[in-house]
């Protein structure tokens, strides 16, 4: 198949959208698959996939602006940016299936009618929540696809009637994040005291004040955060009261993560409501205790191997448990599910199915 992932991002962040399209596109390649990848970063040398570059503004860029229907945020209004790119170097007719998460406009570029010509076969991927595909308000009513990645069980119940639907969960790449050695001094990183390591971006919705909160009532215990964003002056401000010498924000590039996470003892993700966390498999691969809120979502990632609270206030019985525990190879044996060749199997037999139905 002849196979077009296009979201502004990618080449140019690491997130975990990103991530997880180049990840997959990779296995796809090896199972004989054409794919193509439209980003905004610049190439990267060595990639078996095919890359086309398109400018866009990044997001930073717009975390004071106004927010409007179809551009109700700073993703909306990056995104809005890429697209005219996107629409120019765009040819329809070279693909079978193009797959995005971004909506409105990138979907609605790659979902454009073509007069006289073909249109491949469409797949949202609900990295980012399913809310287009279920919601029936504002521009959310014009959602379409002829696929939809479910990264989720409850995306899948809550959208199967109305779609053709496949359960995909993300994945970690193996060969990087598995066990090893502390590298702590090299990392720049506390190398006295426990560190408990929050990989997150700095928003509201991923909870890290609640973690600030936590580890703060754990004596002698360090909090790392690796991320970014437009709440930092407040974590800073807020670590800053609570723990004074002790606290410490960090940006690493991607190379250096899974050093990051064997040089942790313990890792705390507290987002409740995000599509699926790939940074819990990460943690997991690196056999990291894991703290999180107990959420049938986090359960069906992790399983019974995580250290789970109920609320903010059980958060330090839960640190002080995980850091007791240490590192667990039962976590490692969970993460052998989500191998990225795994996954892009069953993206490739569901973008089968796709390319095969009926538009």
């Amino acid at each position: 198949m002849r196979i077009l992932f296009a979201l502004a991002g990618l080449h140019r962040v690491d997130r975990g959208a990103e991530v997880a399209f180049i990840s997959v596109a990779r296995e796809l390649v090896k199972l004989g698959n054409e794919v193509t990848l439209i980003g905004s970063g610049p190439p990267r040398p060595g990639e078996p996939y095919r890359y086309i570059q398109t400018p866009a503004v990044s997001r930073n860029r717009f975390e004071r602006w106004p927010s409007v229907p179809t551009l109700r945020n700073d993703t909306g209004w990056e995104e809005a940016t890429f697209v005219p790119g996107l629409l120019a170097k765009y040819h329809p007719g070279d693909f079978d299936i193009t797959a995005t998460c971004a909506f409105p406009w990138t979907q609605w570029a790659l979902r454009r009618p073509v007069l006289g010509g073909h249109r491949p076969q469409n797949v949202f991927v609900t990295q980012n929540g399913d809310w287009p595909a279920f919601s029936n308000k504002a521009e959310f009513r014009f959602f379409g696809c002829d696929g939809l990645v479910c990264t989720n069980p409850d995306y899948l119940e809550r959208n199967a009637d109305r779609y053709r639907c496949s359960l995909i969960p993300n994945g970690v790449d193996l060969n990087r994040f598995h066990p090893g050695p502390s590298e702590r001094e090299r990392l720049g990183l506390p190398t006295k005291g426990p560190i408990v390591l929050m990989v997150s971006a700095l928003i509201p919705s991923k909870n890290v004040a609640e973690g600030v909160k936590a580890v703060a009532e754990v004596p002698g215990a360090n909090l790392v955060v690796a991320g970014d964003g437009p709440i930092r002056d407040e974590i800073q401000k807020l670590a800053g009261e609570l723990l004074p010498g002790r606290f410490q924000q960090i940006t690493l590039p991607a190379a250096e993560m899974p050093a990051l996470y064997r040089s942790a003892d313990a890792f705390m993700h507290l987002s409740i409501d995000e599509s699926f966390g790939n940074v819990f498999v990460e943690a997991l691969a690196s056999s990291l205790p894991i703290i999180a809120y107990d959420k049938p979502r986090t359960r069906w990632i992790i399983g019974d191997v995580g250290f789970f609270a109920q609320t903010a206030d059980d958060l330090t019985a839960s640190i002080g448990e995980a850091l007791k525990a240490g590192r667990r190879a039962s976590a490692d044996e969970r993460a052998q599910r989500f191998g990225w060749s795994s996954v892009a199997r069953q993206y490739s037999s569901f973008f089968e199915e796709v390319h095969r139905s009926p538009s």
